[in-house]
């Protein structure tokens, strides 16, 4: 109840009016029937602006994070992404995140719509980087086609760190056309298979975002931009790509429209 309300009356009109999100490709959206939307994750404002541009209502695997953190501003996270039906998955617990593959995999089952950020976490410089095959491993066990989707704009409506969006560019969404892996049929848990569709997933998504692909993981490059950071403040010396600047100052004109 608490996702219509915010799409139709509490949030969603306010964001239409405001930012004016564009989307090209909707046919590419299923009228029934279990999909996955497999996007690229510039910002924290794609879980918002990409369910508000889909008829249907679309159930994300959140990290859990959203979910556990302490305090008053956890308690209104966690009942916000509760409210409206989000899947929690611990990104550091292998159980766990088994566990959120078969919550996906049985929410595919029901016939809904399953939003998922291949490459794990958000990218830490505009760029997309490798996908973890959760999704082909999902889209194989419960026999439901992929839709590539790209997100533009989002990184400079909201940076990472950003806890108030800029009002420009507006945001768009393209949804590609439908993946069919029903060749693979079968195949699930055979991971050189599952690479292969989880690439093929990420060369969509790269032809459709205009982004640099990356072949290693975002979180990887995370965890190296943070060391360096602690570096370069014991040394007393900061670093280009991870202070100092922001990921808008590094987006190329024309896709900042």
């Amino acid at each position: 109840m608490l996702y219509w309300f915010l799409k139709f009356i509490g949030l969603g009109p306010w964001l239409k009016a405001i930012w004016r999100p564009w989307v090209e490709g909707a046919e590419n959206l299923p009228q029934e029937g279990g999909a996955i939307l497999a996007s690229n994750h510039l910002s924290f404002c794609d879980s918002f602006f990409l369910p508000l541009m889909v008829k249907r209502r679309v159930t994300f695997l959140a990290k859990a994070e959203y979910f556990t953190t302490p305090g008053l501003k956890g308690a209104a996270s966690r009942l916000f992404f509760s409210g409206i039906g989000q899947v929690p998955v611990d990104r550091d617990d292998a159980d766990a995140a088994r566990g959120a593959l078969s919550a996906g995999i049985r929410i595919l089952a029901d016939g809904q719509l399953l939003g998922i950020y291949p490459e794990g976490t958000r990218s830490p410089d505009g760029r997309l980087y490798k996908g973890k095959t959760g999704v082909a491993r999902m889209a194989l066990e419960a026999g439901v086609p992929v839709i590539p989707v790209a997100m533009i704009n989002t990184e400079i409506i909201q940076p990472t760190g950003r806890k108030i969006p800029r009002l420009r560019p507006r945001p768009g969404i393209r949804f590609g056309t439908p993946l069919d892996f029903s060749r693979y049929e079968g195949m699930a848990g055979d991971r050189f298979v599952e690479r292969s569709m989880t690439d093929e997933i990420m060369y969509e998504l790269m032809q459709l975002s205009g982004q640099e692909y990356v072949d290693t993981y975002a979180a990887k490059v995370k965890r190296q931009l943070g060391a360096d950071v602690a570096f370069g403040a014991r040394r007393g010396i900061g670093h280009p790509d991870a202070v100092g600047s922001t990921t808008a100052d590094r987006i190329p004109a024309e896709r900042a429209g």
